[in-house]
């Protein structure tokens, strides 16, 4: 008869139709192990963090950009500030290590070359460290940070994010969406510089000296929490952080400050902080 439809007929389609979803969701599940498998574990917070760029190639790229900032930029011959941003950067640095043993990420360690350098630039009030451990303090920020444990609030939340891993979750996060999940593998390879020129985006050295994209709220979060541990098991009263922020938002006023246009610090960043604190007391020992 015209215009029947025989179930003989369907068959085929149907079988194609459960071909398809079966293969699609197959390919979900291996993009699902693919992502599983590529997370890091944040120290303290256990959040699992996207990483799919190889630390030792994230670190590469922090050890040539920086350099590159420290031939563009004037570094500080005031040895009394120096020693002092250096001072403060080796006590959080040796923090930072035995908390990351402490968290059985010990194995990270390995990561880390420090450098701690001051940049001459009374006008940029910011201070920053890259993947691997290499930090910038600039002149501009030491006044609002006023003395060493109000410096370390600073380096310790700026560590914090590297020993995180925050610019490698921003990285993998960037690189998902524009190189695709299931080939990122071979395009980190083949694509070297899409991801060099990601990096920069990020990091942002090729245009402004020493400038970051913002991150996000979550990751300040967590700077701000593993911050105030990092500066609390290094012999700084993580109370100070209080008065930091507070002086950083005072001084915001009628001019735009570098380290709040990536740090932004609303009332509810420093009761946050104050919520903070009494998890950070824990690891203070004052310094006899």
């Amino acid at each position: 008869m015209n215009g029947e439809i025989h179930l003989r007929d369907v068959k085929p389609v149907l079988h194609l139709t459960l071909q398809s979803c079966l293969h699609l969701a197959v390919i979900a599940a291996i993009f699902l192990i693919f992502l599983l498998a590529s997370c890091t574990t944040v120290p303290l917070t256990g959040r699992s963090g996207l990483s799919l760029v190889p630390d030792s190639q994230i670190v590469t790229m922090s050890y040539q950009q920086y350099s590159e900032v420290l031939k563009k930029s004037k570094l500080s011959n005031n040895q009394e500030k120096v020693q002092m941003v250096r001072r403060v950067g080796g006590r959080i640095a040796m923090a930072a290590e035995s908390f990351l043993k402490e968290s059985g990420a010990g194995a990270d360690v390995a990561l880390y070359k420090w450098e701690f350098n001051l940049i001459e630039d009374d006008k940029v009030v910011n201070a920053w460290c890259m993947p691997g451990g290499k930090v910038a303090v600039y002149t501009g920020i030491l006044p609002i940070a006023k003395d060493e444990t109000g410096l370390a609030v600073v380096v310790g939340h700026e560590v914090a994010h590297a020993i995180a891993k925050h610019g490698n979750e921003r990285m993998s996060q960037a690189l998902l969406v524009q190189l695709g999940g299931i080939g990122l593998s071979a395009a980190l390879s083949t694509q070297a510089a899409a991801t060099q020129e990601l990096f920069l985006q990020l990091y942002g050295v090729g245009a402004n000296v020493g400038y970051m994209l913002p991150y996000s709220r979550l990751h300040e979060n967590e700077a701000d929490r593993i911050g105030l541990v990092l500066m609390a098991k290094a012999g700084y009263d993580p109370r100070a952080a209080v008065g930091l922020w507070q002086r950083m938002n005072s001084q915001s006023s009628g001019r735009t400050l570098e380290f709040l246009s990536t740090h932004p610090a609303p009332a509810t960043r420093v009761a946050n902080i104050e919520a903070l604190i009494p998890e950070a007391m824990r690891y203070y020992q004052k310094p006899r």
